[in-house]
């Protein structure tokens, strides 16, 4: 029974499950939850799909020599643009609900820290622009311009931003997992967060197709976080 009084609202068990569940951590789950989760599930297929289908059709870009970034540039650089504000406010919110329901658990405070970080450095990415070069987009003469513009030295700033954040929230994940009894997803964080480490290193070093590995490495780390948030979401009752 629920007992009423001026102002004041007891819920009782029954009146409880109308209005949200509980978690795994004993916390009451909203309907907001779920779908905080579902934004953060979202962000990698959204992000893969639409980047992948540029890098694949968009005349004159390869992905050997040209980073997902680039796809930024051109006249139709407005699509990528809108593709990593898009995924950069879909991570913070997921960032959001992977924090309610990781709350009180090891690793629930800095992994969820870490994808909002690397969410807000991913929009901000967005906002600033690589520049066209190495014959992208169609036209631009090949090689890379001696000076970078300001806009994209920030694109760079806040791409490794985004970058190790994501590197060590699935590092943590790792953690979270491994203290959960789960080592199969405990190993497949760690794994993500490696091949996404070595990726990037093997890019930033200069390697041959540097911006292809890099861009398995993301996508990769990124696939794994929508995994563990559709995980975080399927446990909910």
């Amino acid at each position: 029974m629920t007992a009423i009084r001026p102002g004041i609202a007891t819920d009782s068990p029954s009146s409880t499950g109308s209005t949200g569940s509980t978690g795994s951590t004993g916390e009451s789950v909203t309907p907001a939850t779920r779908v905080l989760l579902a934004c953060s599930v979202a962000v990698a297929p959204l992000f893969a799909v639409v980047s992948l289908a540029q890098a694949f059709t968009r005349e004159g870009f390869d992905l050997t020599r040209h980073p997902l970034s680039m796809l930024a540039t051109g006249d139709l650089g407005w699509l990528q643009i809108a593709t990593f504000l898009l995924s950069g406010a879909l991570t913070v919110a997921g960032a959001v609900g992977l924090r309610r329901v990781m709350r009180g658990a090891p690793g629930g405070t800095w992994a969820p820290r870490l994808i909002l970080v690397n969410g807000v450095a991913m929009a901000a990415a967005g906002v600033f622009m690589m520049d066209p070069g190495d014959g992208f987009p169609a036209g631009t003469p090949l090689g890379q311009t001696g000076t970078l513009s300001w806009h994209a030295l920030m694109h760079m700033i806040t791409g490794s931003i985004a970058f190790t954040a994501l590197i060590v929230a699935c590092l943590v994940l790792g953690r979270h997992f491994s203290r959960a009894g789960r080592p199969g997803f405990a190993m497949a964080s760690r794994l993500s967060g490696l091949a996404f480490a070595l990726g990037d290193g093997w890019a930033m070093s200069g390697g041959r197709a540097g911006s292809l590995t890099l861009a398995v490495g993301a996508i990769t780390a990124m696939v794994w976080v929508s995994v563990v948030a559709a995980d975080k979401r399927a446990a909910l009752h």
